[in-house]
């Protein structure tokens, strides 16, 4: 666990936090990488961090996929590890199996990725490999397990339920006037959940999702 420390203190000038540790053995991994240090937002923070940054500025395509891969790129670098991106690859790198894997994330009652601390605004910017085996954080207990679960009932269009996600609804509500809300603060259902309040998330961040994922 030597290493973990300088990869903290790295990631954190970047306003990154270590999201959980994936050991050999835990998960199908690339050959030759033996631990798998995951990556994302450090909040609250990491949007006035990143829209301070180069790749905001320019007003080019991804600007936060570019930052990912300048700023863990670099760290990878620095630790002699190998990058690696939830985009940009074909086939694509399994990060719900690693967050999974790590034992910091769990699957919420609407079938969302969970996280211990960043609950349902839980993101991934990337992911380190390293040639070293480095035991894993330890583990969590699921936070929905003691939750009185808000995410249930908190879609206003329905579509995000225990019964599964209908995504035309979901964009049909977008398009609507009464979708506005969601533009410009994020998705309600991941906003309601109470670590997901914990976490400091600023709403121009969701914003800037939900314009990409609903332009």
């Amino acid at each position: 666990m030597s290493l973990l420390p300088g990869l903290e203190q790295m990631a954190g000038a970047h306003a990154l936090m270590i999201m959980g540790v994936v050991p050999e053995g835990a998960a199908p991994m690339p050959e030759g990488l033996r631990t798998l240090v995951l990556l994302g937002p450090r909040e609250p923070g990491f949007w006035a961090h990143f829209s301070k940054c180069p790749e905001f500025l320019d007003a080019m395509p991804d600007p936060m996929d570019r930052w990912s891969r300048r700023v863990i790129g670099a760290i990878a670098g620095a630790m002699g590890a190998r990058a690696m991106f939830p985009f940009g690859t074909a086939p694509a790198h399994p990060f719900i199996t690693w967050a999974l894997a790590s034992g910091r994330a769990f699957v919420s009652p609407v079938h969302l990725l969970v996280h211990d601390q960043a609950g349902l605004w839980v993101s991934y910017r990337g992911a380190l490999g390293l040639a070293e085996r480095l035991e894993p954080l330890p583990p969590s207990r699921n936070p929905c397990a003691e939750c009185s679960r808000p995410c249930l009932t908190a879609c206003p269009a329905g579509a995000l339920t225990q019964a599964g996600y209908d995504l035309p609804s979901c964009h049909g509500y977008l398009d609507s006037a009464e979708g506005v809300s969601c533009l410009t603060g994020g998705c309600a259902v991941r906003a309601v959940c109470p670590l997901s309040r914990a976490h400091g998330r600023a709403p121009a961040q969701s914003a800037h999702h939900m314009r990409h994922f609903h332009p």
